[in-house]
């Protein structure tokens, strides 16, 4: 290693790296290997590289000396490697992928990596696979048969545009005392309480607690969240009927946005939320009088994802319920001691997707009016 190789990139090349780093998915190896050469770009030295990186001096030496004879491609990729030569050809590899997407056998809920070995045996010449193999190639295809997610795929049309336009318009908009955007919503919560007294962790030993657990019915949270400002209000209720909607949105008006003249709510479409319930809960002249204050925004059908006190309730969850509590009263005073500090922190949803992104992202998905029918 007595040749020291400079690293002298063009702009394009380090915009290309700039842009390898920020995002997508990249492998570790090639990673470093940007990272080595940006730092070395730099004027940083070998050992402050091998450091800062995390790896090994010879593997600084090896990037450097393949940009300087070759250019940014051979510097990225892998070098070749002695061994074994690959189990699977490309048509075996395709016919692999083929059979992982396909229909599992009879009597099987989904493809395991001995099943597709297995499979593999009888389709092609041989003998036996190892399902380090078939990992491997699958893995290279980003395939992973035994996993599947459950998701709901809304149909965009217009009415769904414009809900969704609609709410992230009141999140874009400057913060205003007097027209607040409120994100509400619901969630139910079991109260589990311990069959036996948990042993509280000690030096070396972690906190022990029975897997038998007592189911004490359960409760409903009313979450609201103020879109601009750091303020969030949970109410624990017995049901999640019209009247108790009702109830929260005549305390929203007169207890938590008494100047506010008009209140914008951010809801979901469940069948209680709306104006008609208000008028099954309170007499005429109360329930007019309570929604002249009031103006409802829904989220499209199938996008409860745009209604941002959903990450607050993730956080609820996440910070103060991911426990056993067992009893309402006990529920009611975590709940309101998690939402003082929240509010005194002056933590807040940072929400990224807007109007604009919404138009380039879902750009494919948009109604055409142009197109024929």
């Amino acid at each position: 290693m007595n040749v020291r190789y400079r690293v002298e990139l063009s702009q394009t090349e380090r915009q290309q790296l700039t842009e390898l780093l920020r995002g997508g998915k990249h492998a570790a190896r090639k990673v470093k290997r940007a990272q080595i050469l940006l730092a070395a770009d730099v004027g940083a030295s070998d050992e402050d590289i091998a450091r800062t990186v995390g790896v090994g001096g010879s593997t600084v030496y090896r990037t450097k000396r393949r940009f300087v004879e070759g250019n940014l491609e051979a510097a990225l990729s892998e070098e070749p490697r002695a061994g074994a030569a690959r189990k699977l050809s490309g048509k075996q590899e395709a016919l692999l992928v083929a059979t992982a997407c396909s229909s599992p056998p009879a009597g099987r809920a989904r493809w395991t990596l001995a099943l597709l070995a297995d499979e593999m045996v009888k389709l092609t010449e041989h003998e036996g696979l190892s399902r380090e193999t078939v990992r491997r190639r699958l893995a290279e295809n980003d395939l992973k048969p035994w996993r599947k997610d459950m998701w709901c795929i809304p149909e965009v049309d217009g009415a769904y545009v414009a809900r969704m336009e609609d709410v992230l318009d009141l999140y874009a908009e400057a913060p205003d005392p007097t027209r607040p955007v409120i994100c509400f919503d619901e969630s139910p919560t079991q109260l589990i309480g311990e069959a036996r007294q948990p042993i509280p962790a000690e030096p070396g030993q972690l906190e022990r607690y029975d897997c038998e657990y007592k189911r004490n019915g359960t409760v409903n949270l009313f979450v609201f969240l103020d879109a601009h400002r750091p303020w969030r209000k949970v109410k624990v209720t017995e049901q999640r009927t019209a009247r108790d909607f009702a109830e929260c949105m005549r305390e929203l008006v007169d207890v938590h946005c008494p100047q506010a003249e008009r209140i914008r709510v951010v809801l979901d479409n469940l069948s209680t939320h709306s104006p008609g319930a208000l008028y099954e809960a309170f007499p005429a002249p109360e329930a007019h009088r309570l929604l002249r204050r009031l103006e409802f925004h829904y989220t499209p059908k199938h996008a409860s994802w745009l209604n941002m006190v959903e990450i607050e309730i993730g956080v609820l969850r996440g910070q103060c319920l991911d426990r056993r509590i067992g009893e309402r009263a006990l529920l009611v005073s975590e709940i309101a001691a998690w939402e003082r500090q929240r509010n005194a922190d002056g933590a807040r949803i940072t929400w990224m997707f807007t109007t604009g992104r919404a138009r380039a992202k879902l750009a494919r998905a948009y109604p055409n009016p142009t197109k024929e029918s």
